[in-house]
């Protein structure tokens, strides 16, 4: 999957069902560290390369990461007949524990719940971490909630947050039949 617009270019591949490998470029580094703890938690194959207008700020390539990983994961999951649907972790790392909720339903919607993180998380400013799960789940056609439930170091309570969500959504992708896991006999 690509996505290539005027401020970014963006080149990702992504699989539910992974080997382990794992390769995050995208200039951000703390976006790369939080994408790999998913990649990695979730049992996912993750390969995404990002070249954004970072002398500008991080926003533009951290949200068109999200959209293309997003768009990759729709695409990968397809009509998502015979896969659980729904997944939820809590994960503690340290000092901060965070919950993670997924449904499949094609239904694209994100709440994330936090006090207020630091202006910046290395390179990452702190308001794009929400903007990141809402840009991914919206382009993933997925419901997302995530809500950093304490905590006091905002490095620890953001990635808690990312495995969380790895674990979340590798529960949630797990297959279990082949029919649709819907009354309505089909997702969306």
């Amino acid at each position: 999957m690509i996505r290539e617009t005027k401020e970014t270019r963006v080149d990702v591949e992504w699989r539910p069902r992974g080997t382990g490998q794992i390769t995050v470029a995208t200039g951000v580094g703390f976006l790369d560290h939080m994408l790999e703890q998913w990649a990695f938690h979730g049992g996912f194959d993750l390969r995404l390369r990002a070249e954004g207008d970072l002398g500008v700020d991080a926003h533009h390539t951290a949200e068109d990461a999200a959209i293309a990983l997003g768009q990759a994961v729709d695409a990968a999951l397809g009509g998502r007949a015979g896969l659980a649907r729904f997944g939820w972790a809590y994960v503690p790392l340290e000092d901060a524990l965070s919950r993670a909720v997924v449904d499949l339903a094609r239904r694209p919607f994100c709440a994330f719940r936090a006090s207020p993180l630091p202006e910046m998380l290395g390179q990452l400013p702190g308001e794009m971490v929400g903007h990141v799960f809402r840009s991914l789940a919206t382009a993933g056609r997925f419901t997302l909630h995530v809500d950093l439930l304490h905590g006091d170091n905002a490095h620890h309570r953001v990635e808690s947050a990312f495995k969380a969500f790895g674990l979340a959504f590798a529960q949630a992708v797990r297959p279990i039949s082949e029919a649709a896991p819907s009354t309505k006999g089909t997702m969306g």
